[in-house]
């Protein structure tokens, strides 16, 4: 059962009715009250006494409704939502006591609050509550050096979420190599997004295999090839050598010879047999090997084998060998009826084999739909079975054919292909294979499918003139693939482009790190009616502080995140932003280095903001040194727990 269902369950029995759950809006988001509540930033006049019914009155409105969240039903997670409730006949409402709650006032005026404590509840009741922030927020902002160093010198203190500053601590730029290296015996979830050599080069030899293959196993690992080598050999399971060898060169890693003789010395020979890598002077023994496995993988090098072991493999005694020989040796020699008839699986002769004419017309004329849809993607299909697909009755078999290599460009708009713009597009790996030829990519960014200009424009470079034309592409996809790939993408189609994206997965940073993206001149957009291009004001070299402090007021939340993020950003308007409704911009501004250290050490002992303070980089190093003792020792505790089912941790 979700949360939402038992508060409103919930909520009855306290005599107040539900009106409706509530989103925060530009409302004061249930998170800051949730610190207030627990003393992490009360603002001074909060009043410690009992709740009376004078406090309920000023809380409700003109029809007895307000705001409230109770502890336990947090609904959205740290972006929670308020439910407006209604009070009837002006009671006290039955809130006090457990599980804890926060209320506000529909206007913001009012806060109140009730909450468990060490020491019994601890009562808070506010009113001007706006005034009493900005008071708070510029008292903070008057911190002293002196004030610094004495709240750091008591950190950590209590340690109230240690397990959380042991999950961020390694994502906090300020922490040096030694700390990180200490960190991989803690926890080891940091090398996620860890670039730093040191720390790479002592995960990949570390005792615990997760650890060293935690970088190896990211969306794009960092790892240099002398990394990933030793990585392969730090591994003492065969089986995963060879995978991660596998991985190595799927991401360009260069893997000397001898390791490739110790993986073919192994007991999972048969799976290295199959890497691309393996150097050619060991193809002759691959291809006589006891084990019918790894002769099967001796035959994806077809080409480079002598005539004499392609003859022994075809009439290899196992029907898996020979299978594999006839459909490498049948990529460049006709496959006859009789061959193709005695395949186990006929569709990947389908797909990469050369077929007797005979048979490639019948196919392509009575085949099955699929049989004809795999066919047309064939790169060996000759001419005339080309030209009888192109007209195929089945769309979808035409559409392939569209996107053939051996189509000039007129025969390719003459095909009547389907193509739906909204999908999601992948680069054709022929184009891609083709980037390096100027005059390749001047014929296909003509092309009349827009999947072929687009896999052209995630050339790294390309001719000028390829770039002119693309860039004014009328498929949005073509100029958004020019902007995050090609390195001469010109400045004006990036600033278009930054109108409407603001990255993906692969290329997150992307077109706004764009090396030709405007640096200068962005400060005339910080007026402009578009949020995002308001947000371009403070990359500009002319912007100041004030400007920062003008974009921290934005009625737009992604600006105000942008502000957030500036090292520009007053210490007061920091602590300002800790309030902010949208979760996105309070945590940006809980990482702000101007964040008041006696600010920042309250969030670190707060549940919803510990771990992405502890990413501050104004954290002295020493304090992280202290932080990551007391979080080393609530994960060494909690390993030494075990679980209620009695398994090991």
């Amino acid at each position: 059962m979700s949360n939402r269902e038992p508060l409103h369950a919930f909520l009855p029995r306290t005599g107040l009715t539900v009106v409706e759950d509530v989103r925060p809006g530009s409302l004061f988001p249930p998170e800051a009250a949730w610190r207030i509540a627990h003393g992490t930033a009360a603002p001074d006049g909060a009043v410690r006494t009992a709740l009376d019914a004078a406090w309920w009155r000023r809380l409700a409105d003109d029809d007895g409704e307000f705001l409230v969240a109770v502890l336990g039903h947090r609904i959205g997670g740290n972006d929670s939502w308020w439910t407006r409730v209604r009070s009837a006949g002006g009671g006290v409402p039955r809130l006090t006591g457990d599980p804890g709650f926060v209320a506000l006032s529909l206007d913001g005026q009012v806060l109140l609050a009730e909450v468990p404590g060490a020491d019994g509840p601890r009562v808070t009741a506010l009113d001007r509550l706006p005034d009493r922030l900005e008071e708070a927020a510029e008292a903070a902002g008057r911190e002293t050096r002196a004030e610094r160093a004495e709240v750091w010198a008591a950190v950590p203190g209590r340690p109230a979420w240690p397990l959380h500053w042991a999950e961020w601590i390694g994502s906090n730029p300020a922490a040096p190599d030694e700390l990180l290296i200490r960190l991989l015996d803690v926890e080891a979830g940091f090398l996620h997004g860890c670039d730093r050599p040191a720390v790479l080069d002592a995960a990949v030899v570390h005792p615990d295999p997760w650890v060293r293959s935690t970088p190896a196993d990211t969306f794009r690992p960092k790892l240099t090839s002398d990394q990933w080598v030793r990585l392969v050999r730090a591994e003492p399971s065969a089986a995963r050598r060879v995978l991660c060898a596998e991985r190595a060169r799927v991401w360009g890693a260069e893997l000397p010879d001898d390791l490739y003789d110790e993986l073919l010395a192994g007991p999972s020979r048969a799976t290295a047999a199959e890497l691309p890598g393996v150097p050619a002077r060991h193809l002759p023994d691959l291809a006589a090997d006891a084990d019918p496995r790894v002769r099967a993988a001796a035959c994806a090098r077809w080409e480079e084998l002598a005539a004499p072991l392609r003859d022994r493999l075809l009439a290899d005694p196992d029907g898996l060998v020979r299978t594999e020989a006839l459909l490498a040796h049948h990529t460049g020699v006709p496959m006859p009826r009789e061959v193709y008839a005695a395949l186990p699986e006929p569709r990947r002769a389908l797909e990469a084999c050369r077929l007797e004419p005979g048979l490639e017309a019948d196919l392509t004329r009575d085949g099955t739909a699929e049989e004809r849809r795999t066919l047309a993607a064939n790169p060996q299909l000759g001419p005339l079975g080309v030209a009888v697909l192109a007209e195929d009755p089945e769309e979808d078999v035409r559409s392939e054919v569209a996107l053939r290599p051996d189509l000039d460009e007129e025969q390719r708009a003459a095909v009547r292909h389907a193509f739906d713009p909204a999908l999601l597009s992948y680069g054709l790996p022929w184009v891609e294979r083709l980037h390096g030829d100027a005059d390749a990519m001047r014929r296909l960014a003509v092309s009349s499918h827009p999947r072929v200009r687009r896999s052209v424009a995630r050339a790294r470079h390309l001719p000028p003139d390829v770039v002119e034309r693309l860039a004014r592409d009328e498929d949005r996809p073509v100029r958004l693939f020019l902007a995050e790939s090609c390195d001469d993408a010109p400045a004006e189609l990036l600033l278009e482009v930054w109108r409407w994206w603001d990255g993906s997965f692969s290329h997150p940073d992307r077109p706004r790190s764009h090396p030709n993206f405007p640096r200068t001149g962005l400060l005339r957009h910080i007026g402009d009616p578009a949020g995002r291009m308001r947000r371009l004001a403070l990359d500009d070299p002319r912007s100041t502080p004030a400007d920062v402090a003008r974009l921290a007021r934005d009625p737009e939340a992604e600006v105000r995140r942008r502000a957030a993020e500036d090292p520009r950003l007053s210490p007061a308007d920091a602590v300002r932003l800790l309030n902010d409704p949208e979760s996105a911009v309070r945590a940006s501004a809980v990482r702000n280095p101007r964040l008041p250290a006696r600010v920042l050490a309250g969030l670190l002992h707060d549940r919803d903001t510990a771990g992405t303070a502890v990413t501050n980089p104004a954290i002295p190093v020493p304090v992280l040194q202290r932080l990551l003792d007391a979080a080393a020792q609530a994960v060494a505790a909690r390993r030494a727990t075990p679980p209620p089912d009695g398994t090991a941790v």
